[in-house]
C-alpha cells in the first residue's frame, strides 16, 4: 500500500508540476469550420484589426499565429494554431493565456467558471461569427485538373498585398480599355490576373494585370503598358463566386487541395474574370477561375543493359 500510495504521490506531483509550471496555456478552446487554413488565416488578421487594444499579428506560417489583446489591466495572449482534417475541413485550437495571471486562472479553472474563460470563450465566438459571415459572401468550388488557355496579351505590372489587388486592377482598367480601344484594339477574351511573386509571410503579392490581346504590329505603343505571350499550362482549377477583393481565399483552397493529394503546384496563382466590378452587383454572381499551375515531375531515367 506504500508503495502505491508513493506512485500515485508522484505521478500526482508531476501532474501538479506540469499543470501548474510547465503547462505554455491557460485555456484551449477548439472548433471545425468548412473552409481552408489561408481563408481562416486571413480572416482572423482582418478581424485583428476590427479590435481596440490588439497588437499586430505574429505569424510563423499560415498555420500558426499569435495574438496579443489587452482587457482591462490584462493581457491576453492567443496562439491561434489550424490544421487540415480533409479538403474542406479545418480544425482550429486557440491556445489563450493570461499573461498577468497565468497562475491564478490555473488554480481556479477547474472548480469554477471564471470571468477569464467567460471572456475567452466570448472572444473566440465574436471571431467564429465573423468567419461565418464572410463564408457567407464567397463561394470557392475545386474543380481538379484543368489546362490554362495560351494567348498574347497587353499587360501592366503591379505589386504590392492581396487585399489591394482588386482596387489595382480597378485603377488600371480604365486606363487598358482606353489605350486598347482608341487604336480598334479588340480583346480576345476576359481580363486575367498572374501572379508572379506571392509571399505568404506578409501577404504581399507581384503580379501583371492582363488584357488578351491578339499579336499584330499595329498594337499600341504606350510606357505604362507592356505586351507578352502568355503560356497555357496544366493545371489545378477552382472556381470562385464573391468580391474579388478576397478571390485569394481559392488560391489557399487549391493549396489545401494540392497538400492533401500529394500534388506538386507552383504557388503563382492565375485568375481569370468573368465579371466587371465596375458594374457592382450581387457579388456572389460575380465569377473567376483560379488556377495553380501543376509541376511535373520526371520520372527516373531507366539503365540500358547490354
Amino acid at each position: 500500500m506504500k508503495k502505491i500510495s508513493a506512485i500515485i504521490g508522484f505521478l500526482l506531483a508531476g501532474f501538479l508540476l506540469w499543470y501548474l509550471i510547465i503547462k505554455p496555456y491557460d485555456y484551449l478552446v477548439t472548433f471545425k469550420v468548412k473552409t481552408s487554413a489561408g481563408t481562416i488565416n486571413q480572416t482572423i488578421k482582418l478581424w485583428n484589426t476590427s479590435l481596440e487594444n490588439s497588437s499586430p499579428i505574429q505569424q510563423d506560417n499560415l498555420a500558426n499565429l499569435t495574438q496579443q489583446i489587452k482587457i482591462k489591466d490584462s493581457t491576453y495572449n492567443y496562439e491561434w494554431s489550424i490544421s487540415s482534417v480533409n479538403d474542406s475541413i479545418s480544425k482550429v485550437n486557440v491556445y489563450v493565456t493570461d499573461l498577468n495571471n497565468s497562475l491564478a486562472n490555473k488554480i481556479s479553472i477547474p472548480f469554477s467558471k471564471t470571468d477569464f474563460e467567460k471572456r475567452t470563450e466570448q472572444t473566440v465566438t465574436d471571431f467564429i461569427d465573423k468567419l461565418k459571415e464572410h463564408l457567407k459572401k464567397i463561394k470557392v468550388t475545386v474543380v481538379g485538373k484543368d489546362t490554362t488557355r495560351s494567348t498574347y496579351c497587353a499587360y501592366i505590372s503591379m505589386k504590392g498585398l492581396q487585399i489591394e489587388k482588386a482596387k489595382g486592377m480597378m485603377q488600371n482598367y480604365s486606363l487598358l480599355t482606353s489605350i486598347l480601344s482608341a487604336e480598334n484594339i479588340t480583346m480576345n477574351g476576359t481580363p486575367f490576373v498572374e501572379i508572379t511573386n506571392w509571399n505568404t509571410q506578409n501577404d504581399s503579392i507581384a503580379y501583371n494585370f492582363c488584357f488578351p490581346v491578339i499579336k499584330s504590329d499595329s498594337l499600341p505603343v504606350d510606357s505604362r503598358i507592356q505586351y507578352k505571350q502568355y503560356n497555357g499550362a496544366k493545371a489545378l482549377k477552382a472556381t470562385y463566386n464573391g468580391n474579388y477583393i478576397t478571390s485569394d481565399r481559392a488560391w489557399y483552397a487549391l493549396v489545401d487541395y494540392a497538400e492533401n493529394n500529394n500534388i506538386k503546384i507552383d504557388k503563382k496563382p492565375l485568375e481569370v474574370f468573368y465579371s466587371n466590378p465596375n458594374f457592382g452587383g450581387d457579388v456572389l454572381k460575380w465569377k473567376a477561375e483560379i488556377y495553380l499551375s501543376l509541376i511535373h515531375i520526371s520520372e527516373p531515367t531507366r539503365p540500358l543493359y547490354i
